[in-house]
Order: C-alpha cells, then sequence, then structure tokens
C-alpha cells in the first residue's frame, strides 16, 4: 500500500464535440469546473469542437467528464474524447483562446 497521504492528481486532456459552440458550453464549463475545484483551461477549436484539460483527483476529474457528455444547458454533445496523462500542476481554471 501506498503510504502518500495525497491523493493522485491526473490530467485528462478532453475533445468535445456536436453543437458546443455558441450555446455556453465553455462559461458551464469553467464553472463546473471551479465548483469541482479543478484546475485547467477551456477553448473553442476552429473546427466547431471544443478542447478542454482538467487537473485534479481523479475520481473528481471523471465526475467533470460525465459532465462533459450532458454540458451546458443548450448543447448537444455527440462525442468526447479523453486522454489521460501526469498532472502538470496547472493552477486556477480559464477560458483560453
Amino acid at each position: 500500500m501506498s503510504n502518500s497521504n495525497l491523493p493522485k492528481q491526473t490530467r485528462a486532456h478532453v475533445f468535445i464535440s456536436g453543437k458546443v459552440q455558441g450555446v455556453g458550453y465553455r462559461y458551464s464549463t469553467m464553472n463546473a469546473a471551479k465548483k469541482l475545484r479543478l484546475n485547467g483551461w477551456v477553448r473553442n477549436l476552429a473546427d466547431s469542437r471544443v478542447e478542454a484539460v482538467f487537473e485534479g483527483e481523479l475520481e473528481v476529474v471523471e465526475e467533470m467528464i460525465r459532465w462533459c457528455h450532458q454540458g451546458s444547458d443548450a448543447a448537444v454533445v455527440k462525442n468526447v474524447q479523453v486522454e489521460y496523462s501526469e498532472a502538470e500542476g496547472l493552477q486556477g481554471f480559464e477560458i483560453i483562446r
């Protein structure tokens, strides 16, 4: 058993496709991530997908990814791709361009 008191931090790089631009998806994502105390960022991509990075405890990151499948009220999410890696120690959560 590992003797680490700190929960393992993980990083999820997420691509969300569907009707996810112009529907408040990024702002809803930022608000949801901040509520869960996750670090990272979210942005629109030129190909009409949304890209996001979430860093935090695995269980919390997975909860956020479940949220992404639903998204903001007006969003219609078709697909969520996730790649996990090691957390890079991001601070805060923001919308980037």
